[in-house]
């Protein structure tokens, strides 16, 4: 028996990258998934795969900038599975995200980038709520970022939007904790995934010497704490920020 047994997660941003790791590991626990994400091919394709090893998901092609879209998930789940148990707020946008002086940011870059990173995870929450209420037992599970505690020269709108995410879920969690709900964020160094491959030229150069356990950060690193928040486990456990990072920032 998994640890998700016949719970209904959505995972957004689940095409590829960190949030398909997601989606396989919960849906590994026993949960039926929901793969939420703009990349359409990409998210059917993340759910086939589960489906083929034995497990149950859907697929939505949803932008999670639009309310319209986001409420339709949440009411397409609900049609599917009766409940929605848990939401995993990783879509990001960071793919290709170039270091860049803040000077030199573009407005439409900042405002597409907080629209994804923080409007987002906000209008998903806000979807999900109600029947996590009617339940009076949900989990939602923000991606942060080790950024968001140390700043990253050149990456300012991004790191902007990861420490927001820290106040987003302490808010959160101290807004629907009446109901039963659990808010906590994981925050990941940086990961060998397909978006770290579009930000730094040659990943294998990366300096792991400031890494007390001495390697790359990988995306299975993360799977322990996604599925400990997303579990009843840690039904005891609101506002808080887990960092794995493997040492290389103390919280």
């Amino acid at each position: 028996m998994g640890r998700l047994k016949d719970k209904v997660a959505i995972v957004t941003g689940g095409a590829r990258g960190l949030g398909k790791v997601f989606c396989r590991a919960m849906a590994g626990e026993g949960a039926r998934v929901v793969v939420g994400d703009i990349l359409d091919d990409g998210a059917l394709q993340t759910a086939e795969e589960i489906k083929a090893g034995g497990g149950v998901a859907i697929a939505f092609r949803v932008d999670v900038t639009s309310e319209q879209e986001t409420l339709w998930m949440a009411e397409e789940t609900i049609k599917q599975f009766g409940r929605i148990d848990i939401l995993v707020n990783n879509a990001a946008l960071i793919y290709g995200v170039g270091r860049k002086s803040f000077v030199e940011l573009s407005t439409a870059e900042w405002d597409q980038l907080m629209a994804v990173n923080l409007k987002g995870p906000f209008l998903c929450s806000k979807a999900v709520f109600p029947q996590m209420k009617k339940q009076k037992k949900g989990k939602i599970i923000n991606l942060s970022s080790e950024t968001a505690f140390t700043g990253s020269k050149g990456f300012i709108h991004y790191v902007t939007s990861k420490g927001g995410i820290l106040s987003f879920t302490r808010s959160l969690a101290a807004e629907v904790g009446q109901y039963g709900i659990c808010v906590n964020a994981v925050a990941p160094g940086f990961t060998d995934s397909e978006s770290a491959r579009t930000v730094i030229d040659d990943i294998a150069k990366y300096d792991v010497s400031l890494t007390p356990l001495g390697r790359l950060e990988q995306p299975d690193d993360l799977i322990g704490g996604i599925l400990f928040f997303a579990s009843d486990e840690s039904d005891f456990v609101t506002g808080q920020t887990l960092v794995i990072n493997g040492g290389r920032y103390k919280h």
